[in-house]
């Protein structure tokens, strides 16, 4: 779908630093002159361009196609099957989650478009100036955990490939630290694959996921009617009964996993406007999301549970892994195969979900000395530092634990953002000001102290009580608060409204907006 062609904007005011509205709705800043001293600023946190706005509802909806079809997606559906859910259970609870997560993430891929300003340089009408980097390092952090889990998965499968072609020398190698040291290269050298395509920039990253998304798709068919063959049709595969029934058991761990799916792109719904900045209008960016982010996740989701159920019958135990699954075949271009597009997967979705966004929460810390492809090499060097490999061995730890507790804190800061941006700033904003000190956003010091209380309250509620049973987790049983331990069950939801009402409290309406601001 191509961009149309803008009409003339409409400007009554020619004057440096002025925003111009145009037709469609969105705004620009044509002239940076009054900004572009500012310490707060770079060419990389500035606003798009409107001629350079050009993603369209293909490239979005590629974009999902790309980060949805990941092993970690694939791996959820996996978690909860072991945790005792069936197939029925676990796909509604995934197809769910990624519907209520859809909600805050076209909310806050509004302000995107809008302004073409990225997630932390949006933050600033609402947490300050300075106060911004509060919530984007946070972001930063959680992005760069999901960076190391999402590079080890990779550096699996190159080691898994390069162990097929080669034999036992590889795959039986010297330890170090417990695993193979060849294990460790092909850790480093997926790192290495990632960082050159950040270093590359914004563009290249589109159309790497433009060709990404259906060559993952075709693959993953491919191997689900190879499984349905072998397998001797759907009956055996859908067969397996649940652990739990639909009784309190399965309600009880039903809120917490619903929280996690909501947590798996509650990321993503922060910083979103770090992609939607380059839509080429609302409705393109709106339309693209909803046709790739629900559907894939829900689909893969039911792919992945079909095709490792399946394996159930025909090597006599379910094989949840992709990549353990691939080793199984005997023809080394088809292992090859399998496991290229595992590595495809991984880097379509960690390239553009968990480097793109500390890149520029990096450098909005620090704008003069930290640039887009500097601050994705940080966030690589922090993912490998956090020690992926810990994270992702037991389930309860990677869905109660990792996506649970961060899921909460993400929760609290969505809530102010939607506050902010949509019910007090009514979708207003001043684009100077975003980058100015002493500006409109500069509130006290730079930082606006009733969102950062927001922020704290409902992430207390969210993740105050946070529990784990006994022996699975580092949380005590009775909850870190014992009387909010309810409240982590939905982590997520409580976290947003606590954020979303406190705020409003808090904050007082503007009297009147300054001169330039878009209407």
């Amino acid at each position: 779908m191509a961009v149309e062609p803008l009409p003339p904007a409409e400007t009554t005011a020619v004057e440096p630093g002025t925003q111009i509205t145009h037709p469609d709705g969105r705004v620009e800043l044509r002239d940076f002159s009054t900004i572009a001293d500012s310490p707060y600023f770079n060419e990389e946190l500035a606003p798009v361009p409107i001629e350079k706005r050009t993603w369209t509802t293909y490239n979005f909806a590629a974009l999902w196609i790309g980060m949805a079809h990941n092993i970690p997606t694939y791996l959820l559906a996996a978690g909860l099957i072991q945790l005792g859910m069936n197939w029925v259970q676990a796909f509604l609870t995934i197809t769910l989650g990624n519907l209520l997560v859809l909600i805050p993430m076209l909310l806050n891929s509004h302000a995107g478009t809008k302004y073409g300003v990225p997630f932390p340089v949006f933050a600033r009408a609402f947490y300050g100036v300075r106060g911004a980097n509060l919530v984007a390092l946070l972001r930063a952090f959680i992005a760069c955990g999901w960076f190391g889990i999402q590079t080890w998965i990779g550096g699996e499968a190159i080691y898994a490939i390069t162990g097929k072609l080669l034999g036992s020398w590889w795959v039986d190698a010297a330890h170090v630290m417990d695993y193979p040291w060849t294990l460790w290269a092909s850790f480093f050298l997926f790192w290495l694959i990632e960082m050159a395509i950040i270093w590359r920039g914004m563009d290249t990253l589109r159309r790497f996921e433009n060709w990404a998304a259906p060559f993952v798709i075709v693959v993953a068919v491919a191997l689900l009617i190879w499984v349905l063959v072998e397998a001797g049709g759907l009956g055996p595969i859908l067969s397996q009964p649940s652990k739990l029934g639909w009784g309190v058991d399965f309600w009880k761990l039903f809120a917490p996993s619903l929280m996690a799916m909501i947590a798996f792109w509650a990321t993503l719904s922060l910083n979103i406007p770090d992609f939607t900045r380059f839509g080429g209008s609302q409705r393109q960016q709106a339309y693209g999301q909803i046709l790739g982010l629900p559907t894939t996740m829900s689909f893969f989701a039911l792919l992945s549970i079909m095709i490792t159920s399946g394996t159930a019958v025909i090597y006599g135990e379910a094989i949840w892994d992709p990549i353990q699954l691939a080793a199984k075949f005997e023809n080394p271009l088809v292992v090859a195969l399998g496991l290229f597009t595992v590595v495809v997967a991984t880097l379509s979705v960690n390239v553009a979900a968990n480097t793109v966004s500390p890149a520029y929460d990096f450098s909005n810390a620090a704008p003069r000395l930290v640039n887009f492809r500097t601050g994705g090499l940080i966030a690589g060097v922090l993912g490998i530092l956090i020690q992926p490999w810990r994270l992702v061995q037991d389930p309860n730890i990677y869905i109660f634990v990792w996506l649970g507790f961060y899921g909460g804190l993400l929760g609290a800061v969505a809530g102010v953002l939607i506050a902010g941006y949509w019910v007090r700033n009514r979708t207003r904003l001043q684009l100077p000001a975003l980058y100015r000190p002493e500006g409109r956003y500069w509130f006290s010091g730079g930082w606006n102290w009733a969102a950062v209380l927001a922020t704290a309250v409902g992430a207390v509620l969210a993740v105050g009580g946070a529990y784990s049973a006994p022996g699975k987790g580092p949380f005590p049983e009775d909850g870190l608060i014992p009387f909010l331990k309810p409240l982590y069950d939905y982590s997520w939801v409580a976290g947003l409204i606590g954020g979303f009402v406190v705020y409003l409290a808090l904050s007082q309406p503007r009297a009147s907006h300054a001169k330039g601001e878009s209407r």
